[in-house]
């Protein structure tokens, strides 16, 4: 049978995504985790108003990383306050909501092997040990029964630094300061850091693990701030 143009005209193909977004279950899980994690640290005064961004890697290959949006009421979050980005911090969806501006670091850090989600949060003590060791670059934390709540160490005689960094609206040159310094620790991992009068930045595998370094790092933030004043 002889073929006619339309026989032998190559078919159409649909436009798909490079990208799919991964499925809605563990988009819902991380969300709804996030969402409980906002109002736990809201009323702990680790996240009040505004401040503070969360996020999570639902898949590293393709990379997609669900994070609050910017502006947003961490006590009040909801299902619709999230987006996914890709690897370079664009949104894999459209959407008319914003990532924070602190996305970079978020990137920067879910890089690594072994992070997969970072908490940043706004304590009062936090914030007053960044201004106190700041022009110091940190400080040490040691002998303390909690520090066996950060994975890994095994004993009270441990001890950890926590870096310090200046505030900066410059948060790609900062995030580059984070990966040289950081991360080139040879005593110890890091389990997060302070941005000057800011806030900490604190990681873990999952959610689960970054919730627990985040409680175990404000515990002793705030005995280190305490023993300060009472020493003093």
């Amino acid at each position: 049978m002889k073929k006619t143009a339309k026989d032998t005209a190559p078919k159409k193909t649909k436009n798909l995504a490079t990208t799919k977004v991964s499925p809605n279950k563990d988009i819902k899980k991380a969300k709804a985790k996030i969402i409980s994690l906002g109002k736990q640290f809201h009323r702990r005064g680790w996240s009040l108003a505004t401040s503070s961004n969360y996020s999570a890697l639902v898949s590293r290959k393709p990379y997609q990383l669900l994070i609050t949006a910017s502006g947003k009421h961490k006590e009040n979050l909801g299902m619709n306050d999230f987006l996914t980005l890709n690897d370079k911090g664009a949104p894999l969806e459209k959407t008319d909501e914003k990532p924070s501006a602190e996305t970079a670091l978020h990137l920067l850090l879910t890089s690594k092997e072994n992070i997969n989600s970072v908490l940043h949060v706004h304590s009062v003590w936090g914030t007053i040990l960044s201004e106190k060791y700041g022009s110091t670059g940190g400080f040490w934390v040691e002998g303390y029964e909690m520090l066996k709540g950060l994975s890994g160490i095994k004993s009270h005689e441990s001890r950890i630094w926590i870096d310090i960094y200046p505030n900066s609206q410059d948060i790609t040159a900062l995030a580059k300061k984070v990966n040289e310094r950081t991360f080139s620790h040879k005593e110890f991992v890091p389990f997060g850091f302070l941005i000057r009068k800011h806030g900490l930045y604190a990681w873990g595998a999952n959610l689960e693990e970054a919730q627990r370094h985040v409680e175990t790092l404000e515990f002793l933030f705030e005995v280190t701030g305490r023993s300060l004043l009472i020493h003093d």
